[in-house]
């Protein structure tokens, strides 16, 4: 059944973007902590340029949150996320659904973006999912992952996407409040595959814009597309996850977009990379965050866990955090000992 109310937590833009699909099917109370926002929301109805039906309402505490809905959508970054989980759990029940939106990863024991502690292993990487089921009783979770690409969605042009979870119920429910004659929603019951995919993906649309920024045409963009998703798999088999995750809406259909689309905030911050941007620069310029920067980090080291090879994550990583030559890494590329193009299947 159709909840008459939603909560979501997250004013950025792609959180703005979900209330905004949300707010055709149900009334919405979205949390934020920006005041500014807030008073934005309350009294014009709009964020930005971004007009917002009026059935958005926007506070600032949790606890009414919590206690006013019972279907929750955290839509905040991975680097915030459980410390939003813990701030909110004492205020949640089992009977709370919460369905996130945050294509990024957790590292357990983690204190700050990219200070990961010395010699993680692959058992202390978490999707949101898992970080919801240890902070919280909440029970039924799920997660959207698929091509949302949010300047899209809110100019009203068709889309689809990806509702995951273990619980029918669930998928549902999402599907319940988002759908509409230009949203459509597919549903999946492998959770942790489709947010490794909706993960993952980030940091290839990041090697996408770098690409796109030393003028590399769609030749190279296909090779780094189609190898980087095979890279991606075995990544994520180091969590027995499924194949057809990463070959669904949530896996090349969301990589597609993000990797190719000048309106992916990944895709941008590759050009800007191109351009001469450092990952300094890109902590303290940005208003907004991209999560493949962080993520190429992570999915770096596990590159190295994995039994066969992932040229393309070493040398991504090489050129965004260790300054090493963009030209060279493409002669890497192009002088690699041969492999089987297809070997995940």
């Amino acid at each position: 059944m159709r909840p008459s109310q939603v909560g979501i937590i997250g004013a950025g833009k792609f959180g703005i973007t979900i209330a905004s699909l949300v707010s055709k099917n149900a009334d919405v109370i979205l949390h934020t902590r920006n005041q500014e926002t807030l008073q934005s929301i309350n009294n014009e109805h709009r964020v930005g340029t971004i007009d917002l039906n009026k059935n958005i309402v926007a506070i600032s505490d949790l606890q009414q949150l919590a206690s006013e809905c019972t279907l929750i959508l955290p839509m905040v970054p991975s680097t915030s996320f459980r410390d939003m989980m813990k701030d909110i759990s004492p205020y949640l029940r089992p009977e709370h659904i919460m369905i996130h939106g945050t294509k990024g990863l957790d590292i357990l024991g983690q204190s700050h973006q990219l200070d990961f502690p010395e010699g993680f292993q692959v058992e202390d990487v978490r999707t949101m999912s898992q970080v919801i089921q240890e902070e919280s009783s909440v029970v039924r979770v799920g997660c959207l992952s698929g091509p949302n690409i949010s300047t899209e969605i809110l100019e009203g042009q068709p889309t689809a996407t990806v509702v995951a979870s273990e619980y029918n119920e669930v998928i549902n429910l999402g599907k319940e409040i988002l759908e509409s004659n230009q949203f459509f929603v597919f549903g999946s019951n492998s959770i942790i595959g489709a947010e490794l995919a909706g993960a993952l993906k980030n940091y290839i649309a990041l090697g996408a814009g770098i690409l796109e920024g030393h003028g590399m045409g769609r030749n190279m963009q296909a090779l780094l597309i189609t190898r980087g998703l095979r890279e991606m798999i075995h990544i994520s088999k180091l969590y027995n996850t499924d194949v057809d995750s990463f070959l669904g809406t949530a896996g090349i259909g969301d990589l597609f977009a993000t990797a190719t689309s000048k309106d992916s905030r990944n895709f941008e911050i590759g050009m800007k990379i191109a351009k001469g941007l450092t990952i300094a620069d890109i902590h303290a310029s940005l208003e907004y965050t991209a999560e493949g920067v962080r993520t190429l980090a992570i999915a770096n080291h596990l590159a190295h866990k994995i039994d066969t090879t992932a040229p393309i994550t070493k040398l991504l990583y090489a050129v965004v955090f260790k300054n090493f030559n963009f030209e060279k890494a493409i002669q890497s590329i192009m002088r690699y000992p041969f492999t089987r193009d297809v070997d995940f299947l």
